[in-house]
């Protein structure tokens, strides 16, 4: 039986993401991923700076001052809850310096090493929007068209990233530049050589901050897009020369750390064919602290909407729900298997003018 080029990659990607899930659920945590690990979910979840954490032998010394007024008991639980990690608080949380409600954060003294400065740091200072469609990541989705005349089981193989170069300390705000490149398809599964129908490249520069709970990114970005060489042949359809640049900026807080919000928009320019430049976008995106099965699967739910002006605003909608994997190895990585669903204006790039609707199971990692 001769296997598909799209069945292919999309096994080639599943088998890459399903190992990962393997390592993740039987590596042995040693200390230097636990302190890694535990200096992430400082980072990502409580803003924490993330300092060079020492474990001996799978014990972390947490000392309370560091804490930096956050809930202790949560930030206990959070780390307890990493495989193979104690955590021994010292200190008590009186002695922790008392902090007004308009004084601002105390700077971080220079001697101070996180994750997110330095060349190639760890962590992102702008955590990934699981819900948007187009977040640079690498993964495997089962698309299930509804009402559509021309699509109806759909593979969409997915790969890019979203990689931060370097990350600084300036104006008692952290900061980070890298870049964003990504590469989204869509395979027809129902015919018979699983025909390439769509292919968007994207790429962008971005520069982040992040300040408390409160972080930013702003993007200058590319994106074309191409029909698949099959599509073409089969249905005869003029090829668009879809291409443009274009600059967006998004906020984003959590004013707790198991909810998040972002709002957001930005415009396009130098677009071929013409097209209406401006777009906003909101979303939000919640993440139990905890998990459901050993300490591995944490649930997770997020919704991301989007209006453009090229469709008179109408609006996008995308929700994904399912889990989260967490370990020592992943660190500060996402590894994700979630149901999504979408509704409003195609995300590929050649059919921007029509009108989609779908679901289906999809595997997401984000570095």
């Amino acid at each position: 039986m001769t296997i598909t080029r799209a069945n292919t990659v999309i096994l080639n990607v599943a088998a890459f993401i399903l190992s990962v899930i393997s390592l993740t659920a039987r590596a042995a945590p040693d200390d230097r991923y636990l302190a890694g690990y535990a200096a992430a979910v400082l980072e990502a979840r409580f803003g924490l700076p993330s300092r060079e954490l020492q474990v001996e032998n799978g014990k972390l010394r947490l000392h309370s001052a560091d804490l930096q007024g956050q809930d202790t008991g949560e930030v206990l639980a959070s780390l307890r809850a990493i495989d193979g990690l104690e955590v021994e608080l010292v200190g008590t949380p009186t002695e922790a310096p008392s902090v007004s409600p308009s004084a601002k954060p105390a700077p971080l003294p220079s001697a101070t090493l996180s994750e997110t400065t330095g060349w190639l740091p760890r962590a992102q200072l702008f955590d990934p929007l699981i819900a948007d469609p187009r977040w640079p990541r690498f993964s495997a989705t089962l698309q299930f068209y509804q009402h559509d005349e021309e699509l109806g089981t759909v593979g969409a193989p997915n790969f890019g990233a979203a990689i931060p170069f370097y990350g600084w300390r300036g104006l008692g705000i952290d900061w980070q530049a890298g870049l964003h490149a990504g590469v989204f398809s869509i395979f027809d599964l129902n015919s018979d050589s699983s025909d390439l129908i769509n292919s968007d490249f994207f790429v962008a520069l971005p520069i982040s901050a992040r300040y408390g709970p409160l972080s930013a990114q702003v993007r200058l970005f590319h994106q074309s897009s191409h029909l698949g060489d099959e599509f073409l042949l089969r249905n005869r359809v003029d090829r668009i020369n879809l291409s443009y640049e274009g600059a967006d900026l998004r906020l984003s807080v959590k004013p707790w750390n198991w909810l998040r919000f972002y709002a957001g928009g930005g415009g396009i320019f130098d677009a071929e064919p013409d097209l209406d430049p401006w777009m906003v976008q909101g979303g939000l995106e919640i993440t139990s602290p905890d998990p459901i099965y050993s300490n591995l699967l944490y649930p997770i739910v997020a919704l991301d909407v989007q209006s453009f002006e090229e469709s008179d605003w109408g609006v996008n909608y995308s929700a994904r729900a399912g889990v989260e994997f967490r370990s020592a190895w992943l660190a500060a990585r996402r590894l994700q298997l979630v149901m999504e669903y979408f509704n409003g204006r195609s995300p590929n790039g050649q059919f921007y003018d029509r009108d989609v609707e779908y679901f289906g199971p999809g595997l997401h990692f984000y570095f």
